[in-house]
């Protein structure tokens, strides 16, 4: 993820409106037990480039269509007409809503226009992060230590929710004057973590959780004890009025999906870091070790 602000999160170059449809690939890999009933029909996922959105529509539309059905995942380079085209029934599912803060402004708006299934995730945070060998614990000490970080916090894109509430909420409660915070990529941020964490330079960084790099990294965040970054918060699906009653069985299904940070950090560095980005293969090794029918008991 991402961000608690209107653009949502750490989405890609912002182009308003725009979207990508993506070609389901094969079926889930050979011999997985998805536990699902068989059905029929044709379901569009919504999502948006951040790594929870990208593995959970992979892994359930392995799953859908393993089930029968027959599935496109649409990518959205904006969370607002991503939502726009759930509550207008152009959409089916989207599987990673923020709640109750990064995007209830859009639930205020369709939220009487749509269904929430379920919850997923319950630890979902904004956070501002070092590697553990840096000898800094908390925000409040950032600013002080501001030569240690070569005055910069290296953050991912400036229309992120997270670099809005970074810049604007946390910077300002804790007088960080003497860093900078510098956008540019999530791909870029994380680049430049892996570099420094090679050499065992210090570094912070703009990240959120769940995520991957967590997995891969010896990472702590810093405290934040005004909580500028916000509480935490949960990952939903939610899905177009009508879905539940058109594809029960996939709504009760969806609404009884749960991951825990650990295993979606495994699964997320298994796509991004151990597959270098093949979300397909990725996602398939994965449920080669894992049970999906864990996922929805």
């Amino acid at each position: 993820m991402k961000g608690a602000f209107a653009t949502g999160a750490t989405a890609s170059i912002a182009l308003a409106g725009c979207s990508v449809e993506q070609e389901p690939g094969d079926a889930a890999a050979e011999g997985v037990d998805f536990g699902l009933p068989e059905g029929e029909g044709e379901i569009v996922i919504g999502y948006i480039n951040w790594d929870e959105a990208v593995v959970a529509t992979e892994l359930w539309r392995q799953a859908l269509e393993a089930s029968g059905y027959t599935v496109t995942a649409q990518e959205f380079t904006e969370v607002g007409p991503l939502f726009e085209g759930l509550s207008s029934g152009d959409l089916d599912v989207f599987l990673d809503g923020w709640l109750p803060i990064t995007h209830q402004t859009y639930m205020d708006t369709y939220g009487d226009r749509l269904e929430q299934l379920g919850t997923w995730n319950e630890n979902a945070a904004l956070t501002v992060a070092v590697p553990t060998y840096v000898d800094v614990d908390s925000l409040a000490d950032l600013n002080a230590n501001a030569e240690l970080f070569g005055g910069r916090i290296v953050g991912i894109e400036a229309s992120a929710g997270l670099t809005e509430a970074v810049q604007h909420s946390a910077i300002p409660t804790y007088g960080i004057s003497d860093l900078t915070l510098e956008t540019s990529s999530t791909t870029a941020m994380l680049t430049e973590l892996d570099s420094a964490i090679a050499a065992e330079e210090p570094i912070v960084v703009t990240l959120w959780q769940p995520h991957w790099a967590y997995a891969k990294y010896d990472l702590k965040n810093l405290a934040d004890p005004e909580a500028t970054l916000g509480e935490a918060e949960t990952i939903n699906v939610l899905a177009r009025t009508g879905f539940s009653e058109e594809f029960a069985d996939v709504a009760e299904a969806l609404g009884t999906f749960a991951m825990s940070d650990e295993q979606l950090a495994s699964l997320e560095n298994l796509v991004f870091s151990e597959h270098g980005g093949d979300v397909q293969a990725g996602v398939t090794a994965w449920l080669a070790d894992n049970a999906f029918t864990d996922l929805v008991a």
